[in-house]
């Protein structure tokens, strides 16, 4: 089993990072694997809506969405930071969002169907829990089990050194990863154990409320 934790900051080894690095060395405790997806600093182009991913299986704009997706399937987990920006979270990971869950859902298998997630938002003070709220969507959109803490799963500094010095907000990232390797360890027996996923039904048509 192993979890993919999504650095959405810019800065390859800033406050989110920290926050992420303290999840991914407690899941080893677990003896589940992890690895670290850097969205990087290059701009990442929103969603045009045109519909493409529905005829050819992935995003037409073949970038890091298309690179994650690929990888996704691999994976039983997921955790994805972003730093606060303005009480949300930064642009190019919304983009990165929007895309990746739009476009899986015409893939077979779905990479992210009833696999645990988890967000995690870094800031210096405040805007926090509105952009854990916001990354929270795109899950229970796609059916994922959604992982939490003892609190909300946030920490607070301005640097990694300040993160570091933000105790509870550090045990609640090690809180959080030892609940996200409890529910795939759960996952994993009741698979061995014959339990089988719930009963899909078949999409209906959109209800407008606009006639």
């Amino acid at each position: 089993m192993k979890v993919l934790l999504i650095n959405g900051s810019p800065r390859k080894n800033g406050c989110t990072y920290t926050a992420l690095s303290e999840i991914k060395k407690t899941l080893a405790e677990e003896n589940i694997g992890a690895d670290i997806f850097q969205l990087g600093n290059k701009p990442v182009r929103g969603c045009i809506a045109c519909g493409k991913c529905r005829e050819i299986g992935k995003c037409v704009f073949d970038d890091a969405v298309n690179e994650f997706t690929a990888l996704a399937k691999d994976y039983d987990g997921f955790v994805f930071g972003s730093p606060v920006y303005y009480s949300g979270i930064n642009g190019s990971l919304m983009s990165f969002m929007d895309r990746i869950f739009y476009s899986s859902g015409a893939q077979t298998p779905k990479p992210f169907f009833l696999k645990p997630a988890a967000a995690v938002v870094s800031a210096r003070r405040a805007g926090t829990t509105s952009a854990i709220d916001q990354i929270n969507k795109y899950f229970m959109i796609q059916q994922m089990p959604i992982v939490s803490s003892r609190y909300w799963n946030m920490v607070h500094g301005n640097t990694p050194e300040q993160v570091m010095q933000d105790e509870e907000g550090m045990q609640i990232m090690r809180i959080l990863a030892r609940n996200m390797a409890w529910m795939l360890k759960l996952i994993e027996s009741g698979r061995k154990n014959g339990v089988e996923p719930p009963k899909q039904e078949d999409s209906i048509n959109f209800t407008n409320f606009i006639r």
